[in-house]
């Protein structure tokens, strides 16, 4: 590819550029991880910048915390696509990328000659990624996807929550996340196909699908069993003990995935002869009879804290956990030796930030450039896709 303003980064993705025509969260989140792994990323943002910025509270050092959780190690260069001179520059560097993410209303960047027809026919090898919320088909083009929108419609909400309450969100844009990841999926399969043909082609991701997919088994229960899940709290359909169970000082999870979990469980709370209790002898026993196994083991667990329970069922090898806040949550990961925080950038810019989740023997993440300021580096940018380009592209 041509060199462009960032040329030195290392990583597994180094040498690629990314024209990063997205906002809010999916796409955003998605070109990040593209950055850590060592691509070039050109952050493409109105004259208003990307929405995340507005969103606050909470800030540091005045800048929204929800925008610099998915910006690091990315440029940012203002483009007002009002423009002409500005829509020629945001052409040429589509021309230039080896990857374009967008997130506009499926359609919306026709009237720039920014979509994937009019980019791949002066760069046949682009891998063009759009996230939408709908799809492009005629039904769900026109309807704007934001997250929240989505749990609702998906039938994500209708499992969230207490039985005889409300439906609930999920704490955290969870399919705003789970779209950015299929993006990334699909646009590294996409470039291994172009190593192997030369061809880019056009990737399509949206909220709902990526949804129904990260639904598993319960969309599941409904198309292969033609069962409609219901909200269970903190109950599991499948599995018992699969839920958080009260302690002397507040509540512990604890999971039992198997026969053998269960078994060793029942070794650490002093309850071998239910074992072998037909009503809880496998999985399914314990789950058709949660209701008589459930107080048997709570009447155990109210005996300790839920840390000394955590220790012991622990150390026996079955799953179990405290429910921590969120920086609780980072402390956890912190002891067991899971370094979450990172710093991105240098010096006085430097910016904490939560670890890519991704390690590599060879080729670790990079966490070289702070989430930009809104165009923090248009100068160079203009400048050098004003400047001719001469290289030839490689697949």
């Amino acid at each position: 590819m041509t060199s462009g303003p960032d040329p030195s980064p290392g990583g597994p993705l180094a040498g690629l550029l990314v024209a990063d025509f997205s906002r809010i969260l999916a796409g955003p989140y998605s070109t990040m991880l593209l950055a850590d792994l060592g691509a070039e990323v050109v952050k493409v943002e109105g004259p208003g910048g990307d929405d995340t910025r507005t969103w606050q509270p909470p800030v540091r050092e005045g800048v929204s915390t929800y925008y610099l959780g998915v910006n690091r190690n990315k440029r940012s260069v203002a483009l007002d696509l009002k423009d002409a001179g500005d829509v020629a520059l945001a052409q040429e560097l589509a021309r230039r990328a080896d990857v374009l993410v967008e997130n506009f209303k499926p359609g919306g960047l026709a009237r720039f000659g920014l979509d994937y027809d009019a980019v791949a026919a002066t760069n046949p090898g682009v891998v063009y990624a759009s996230i939408s919320g709908f799809g492009s088909g005629p039904g769900g083009a026109s309807l704007p996807g934001y997250d929240l929108i989505v749990q609702a419609i998906s039938g994500f909400m209708s499992l969230t929550g207490d039985p005889d309450g409300e439906p609930y969100r999920a704490g955290v844009a969870l399919f705003d996340v789970m779209a950015g990841l299929h993006a990334t999926i699909g646009v590294l399969s996409a470039l291994n196909h172009r190593h192997e043909t030369g061809r880019g082609q056009h990737v399509e991701v949206n909220l709902l699908s990526s949804a129904l997919s990260g639904l598993v088994n319960q969309t599941s229960a409904f198309v292969a069993g033609g069962v409609v899940p219901f909200r269970m709290g903190n109950s599991h359909p499948s599995l018992f003990p699969y839920e958080p169970l009260p302690c002397a000082d507040g509540e512990l999870i604890v999971t039992a995935g198997n026969d053998g979990q269960f078994r060793r469980l029942c070794g650490v709370l002093g309850l071998p002869e239910l074992v072998d209790d037909p009503r809880f002898r496998r999985n399914e026993d314990r789950t058709a009879n949660r209701d008589e196994l459930r107080p048997l083991l709570v009447e155990k667990l109210r005996t300790r804290s839920k840390m000394d329970w955590f220790r012991e069922i622990i150390g026996a090898g079955v799953p179990c956990g405290p429910i921590n806040t969120i920086d609780q949550g980072v402390a956890f990961a912190e002891e067991i030796g899971l370094d979450p925080v990172i710093t991105a950038g240098e010096g006085d810019a430097a910016v904490p930030s939560i670890r890519n989740p991704i390690t590599f023997s060879a080729t670790e993440p990079g966490y070289r450039l702070p989430p930009p300021t809104l165009d923090e580096h248009g100068t160079e940018i203009r400048q050098w896709l004003a400047a001719p380009d001469d290289q030839e592209r490689s697949a």
